[in-house]
C-alpha cells in the first residue's frame, strides 16, 4: 500500500507546479511562477539601460557646461563699507587674538612700577585672577564656567600714593557672553559700596566708572580711597582700580576707562 504522497498519481503540495487538473484526462500544465515576472524584470532592466545609454548619448551632444570659478567673487561694495578687507590695525579680532597686553594703556611718563601688583610679565592665569576676590576658591569654579581664556594686567604708581591698576579679562564665549556678564557683576557690587553715583563712561555703551567718596580705614595705616570703572567691548572685559590716600576725582577715573576701552 503506498502512502498519501508516494506514487505517480499522487497530488502535488497545494499550490504548487501541477496541482490543478481537469477532468480524467492528463495532467494540466502547471503555471511556472515567477517567469512572466522575470520576462517582465527583464524588459525592465532592457529599457533601464537603454534608457541609460541614450541619456549619456543626449548629454554627450550637449555643450560643455562651464564650471564656475574656484576663487572667490569680488564683493559688491556697499556704500559706507571698505572694499578691500581691513588691515590688522582695524581688524578687531586680530588686535584680540594677538598679544592681549599690547592693549593696555602704557605707563605714563615718571610712573613708577606699582607696590603691589597682580601679575607676572603683565600675565594673568586663571588662579592669579581668581585669588584678587574675596573667596578666591568660589571665583575660580565660576570662571571655569565662564570659559576664562586669559587675562592682562598693566600698573604703576605716580607720587608717593597714587597707584593704578588695569586689568582686561577675555572669555571664549561659546556658550555664553561671559564679558558682558563679569562687567555688570562688577558693577553691582560697585554700587553696593559705594554712596555715590556711578558716570557712564563715554563710548562704551553701559560703561561706568564709581568714586568711592569714603575711603578705607584699617589701624595703623592711611586711609585708602578708592575709584574703579568696568566696561567689555566683545570677549573681553576690563577692570580699573585707583586707590590713593587722598579723594580722587571722578574726572580721573572715567577718563582713564574712557582712554583704555578706546584701545579695545
Amino acid at each position: 500500500m503506498e502512502r498519501p504522497g508516494e506514487g505517480a498519481d499522487a497530488p502535488d503540495a497545494p499550490g504548487s507546479p501541477g496541482s490543478a487538473r481537469t477532468g480524467d484526462g492528463p495532467p494540466a500544465r502547471s503555471r511556472r511562477r515567477g517567469r512572466t515576472a522575470a520576462l517582465i524584470g527583464a524588459a525592465a532592466a532592457l529599457g533601464l539601460v537603454a534608457g541609460t545609454c541614450a541619456g549619456y548619448l543626449v548629454q554627450a551632444g550637449r555643450a560643455p557646461t562651464k564650471l564656475p570659478s574656484l576663487s572667490q567673487p569680488v564683493p559688491v561694495r556697499v556704500e559706507g563699507e571698505p572694499a578691500e578687507p581691513l588691515a590688522a590695525a582695524r581688524d578687531r579680532r586680530v588686535k584680540t587674538d594677538g598679544d592681549l597686553r599690547e592693549l593696555l594703556l602704557k605707563k605714563p611718563a615718571g610712573a613708577r612700577d606699582a607696590d603691589y601688583f597682580t601679575g607676572d610679565d603683565g600675565w594673568l592665569d586663571l588662579a592669579g585672577y581668581a585669588a584678587v576676590y574675596d573667596r578666591p576658591d568660589n571665583k575660580f569654579g565660576d570662571l571655569i564656567g565662564d570659559e576664562f581664556r586669559r587675562a592682562a594686567v598693566t600698573g604703576w604708581r605716580v607720587g608717593g600714593t597714587h597707584q593704578v591698576e588695569i586689568r582686561l579679562i577675555q572669555f571664549r564665549q561659546e556658550e555664553s557672553l561671559a564679558a558682558s556678564g563679569s562687567a555688570e557683576n562688577s558693577r553691582y557690587w560697585a554700587e553696593q559700596k559705594t554712596d555715590g553715583e556711578g558716570r557712564a563712561v563715554p563710548g562704551t555703551g553701559d560703561g561706568m566708572a564709581y568714586v568711592h567718596s569714603r575711603p578705607d580705614t584699617e589701624p595703623g595705616y592711611l586711609p585708602v580711597y578708592i575709584a574703579e570703572a568696568h566696561a567689555w567691548r566683545g570677549d573681553i572685559a576690563m577692570e580699573i582700580w585707583i586707590s590713593d590716600t587722598k579723594p580722587i576725582p571722578q574726572a580721573k577715573i572715567t577718563d582713564l576707562a574712557e582712554r583704555q576701552m578706546e584701545r579695545l
